[in-house]
């Protein structure tokens, strides 16, 4: 994928991240992904490449995009602590750390979760 669009530069530097952060069982990875209308959060154990946990704002109904995401960060978190995890890495899927992607991460440590 070359960065000569929008998409592409997001999509190399969600690679060179990648290289970095990999999930495990005792602290999976966090990662978010965001379209325009949704976000959506998944703990990922890549050893065994399951999705130990997952949440989406289309289970949630709050007002902004923001507060959504927020809370699909909250939900999130408490799914894992069902699930006996308490720590993870987080995978911001080559978005700035920045506003709702921020958001689900925030939500997530305020219910406990370590990142």
């Amino acid at each position: 994928m070359d960065a000569k669009t929008k998409r592409g530069a997001r999509v190399r530097r969600h690679v060179r991240v990648r290289k970095r952060i990999s999930g495990s069982s005792q602290r999976p990875r966090l990662a978010v992904y965001r379209s325009n209308r949704h976000i959506y959060a998944q703990l990922i154990d890549d050893g065994q490449a399951r999705t130990l946990a997952s949440a989406s704002d289309r289970e949630v109904s709050d007002g902004t995009k923001t507060a959504a995401a927020k809370a699909v960060g909250e939900l999130l978190a408490e799914r894992a602590k069902q699930a006996g995890i308490e720590r993870a890495v987080f995978d911001r899927g080559g978005r700035l750390y920045h506003g709702r992607v921020a958001a689900v991460a925030e939500g997530a440590r305020e219910k406990g979760l370590q990142i």
